[in-house]
């Protein structure tokens, strides 16, 4: 027996500004019912519930719970891309060692926007079709502008392989990250981007900065 294809796009996309108005308030009401109740109790009923609408007007635009949460992560996806994007674009010009800290820093960043809402997208929503948009935007859209910057310090790198050294760095960081954040564990934000940072170099570099001051500093923390 064949399997059912879920749908996880919109039904019809808004063009007036009320309408818009409406997807949006639908939309933020999603990820409120996600992190607030988990994936799995997340319902077209209760999503329409918390945002003040009729569950007919909700099915206007969304036809099933899975494109709802696909939208989420569409919107969270977005603001975490342009976070990365913007610090790649702002360290084009620096160093290595500054380049990588600037990009280890909107890393961390990024998954502060939300990280609630992060860690479920990350770890409860099933990856099937867009839902698993989080991690394909990093190789799709981030790593080709974190290579092309790597590549421009080819000569202070010790890896060869350029674009297999970003996927192994992008993906390593992105592991750490939401280790993080599924266990909640408390890291001060400048001890995780002097550690995360310190990682890269070395592999980028066989070195890493400033190391007696930093080893001093996570050890005060």
């Amino acid at each position: 027996m064949a399997t059912r294809k879920v749908r996880t796009s919109p039904r019809k996309r808004p063009t007036q500004d009320r309408s818009k108005q409406t997807v949006d308030t639908i939309v933020e009401a999603t990820a409120r019912v996600l992190v607030s109740e988990g994936y799995e109790r997340a319902t077209t009923n209760r999503v329409a519930e918390v945002a003040g609408v009729s569950v007919g007007s909700l099915y206007q635009y969304f036809p099933s719970k899975e494109s709802l949460v696909a939208a989420v992560v569409d919107r969270h996806s977005d603001h975490m891309m342009c976070v990365f994007r913007e610090a790649i674009a702002g360290a084009a010009t620096l160093p290595l060692r500054e380049g990588a800290r600037v990009v280890i820093t909107a890393m961390v960043d990024g998954h502060d926007v939300e990280p609630e809402l992060h860690r479920v997208c990350a770890e409860q929503i099933p990856r099937v079709g867009r839902l698993g948009r989080l991690l394909e935007d990093l190789d799709t859209h981030a790593s080709p502008s974190l290579v092309a910057y790597l590549q421009s310090r080819a000569h202070e790198l010790v890896v060869k392989d350029i674009e297999l050294a970003t996927f192994v760095l992008v993906h390593s960081v992105e592991t750490v990250l939401h280790r993080v954040l599924s266990t909640r564990r408390v890291v001060p934000r400048d001890v995780l981007i002097d550690e995360l940072t310190a990682l890269c170099l070395r592999y980028l570099t066989a070195t890493a900065p400033d190391e007696p001051a930093r080893a001093q500093r996570t050890v005060r923390s």
